[in-house]
């Protein structure tokens, strides 16, 4: 059976002055597959997950998305092509003046020739899809718990229907029940867009919850890929790093 990628990263190296930050890194996300990113601060994840948007261009090397090269496109390609991303971020990056029910519409009026009362159905839609109180609808972020503006963040991600999910350490700072509901939520999301297919991208320090809800691990030490395997080859890797961050999340 023949596998899919929906971004590879071909030799790619990423310096910063004399810094190296990717040194060579070579390896392909799976299409239709929860890939996360694991790895020490500093590692080369943050870095990554520009290069994917095409917001930084490899020093050396190549990456392709979706079997584009953003490197050539111009600014205004780019743009466009970034319809085709969803975007969790670590703290939901609402936009606080904004109700959460604005913050989803805003990418459909940006980018879709939806009129006002399809925007509204789509919207509610995906509120509802992320399991939002209604009371929420029309509140402001500042007015809600953190779990539910990572839900109004989730659904504004959602909103253009991205075939790539990239979630920014979407569990950073939670406790641990919402936690739980932010990694059920990213499966649950996952299944329900396998149509597409969907390819969901997670850089994470949580051991645990990459465990139980990823397909793939991709271990970074130093800007290079040290393990990328299947979740269940990842815990019995032999590789000491892997084994002492194991140990170290136990």
């Amino acid at each position: 059976m023949q596998e899919n990628f929906t971004i590879e990263f071909s030799h790619v190296t990423k310096t910063f002055g004399t810094h190296t930050v990717l040194d060579g890194l070579d390896f392909k996300i799976h299409e239709g597959k929860i890939t996360t990113l694991l790895g020490f601060s500093g590692a080369g994840k943050s870095t990554i997950l520009k290069h994917i948007l095409g917001i930084y261009h490899p020093t050396d090397g190549h990456v392709k998305v979706l079997g584009h090269e953003l490197v050539n496109m111009k600014e205004k390609e780019i743009r466009q092509f970034r319809t085709n991303f969803g975007m969790s971020f670590q703290y939901s990056a609402l936009f606080d003046s904004m109700t959460n029910f604005e913050n989803v519409a805003f990418p459909l009026r940006e980018f879709t020739k939806l009129n006002e009362e399809e925007i509204r159905d789509k919207v509610l839609s995906l509120m509802e899809q992320v399991g939002l109180e209604e009371h929420a609808f029309y509140k402001l972020p500042s007015e809600i718990s953190g779990g539910m503006r990572k839900r109004v963040g989730l659904a504004r991600a959602l909103a253009l229907e991205p075939k790539i999910m990239l979630y920014d350490e979407p569990t950073t700072g939670l406790d641990p029940i919402t936690t739980h509901m932010v990694d059920n939520l990213i499966m649950s999301t996952h299944k329900r867009n396998a149509h597409i297919p969907m390819t969901s991208v997670i850089i994470s320090h949580d051991i645990a919850a990459t465990l139980r809800i990823s397909d793939y691990v991709a271990f970074l030490e130093k800007g290079r890929v040290v393990e990328h395997s299947s979740v269940e080859e990842f815990k019995k890797s032999k590789n000491p790093i892997i084994q002492r961050f194991l140990e170290l999340s136990r």
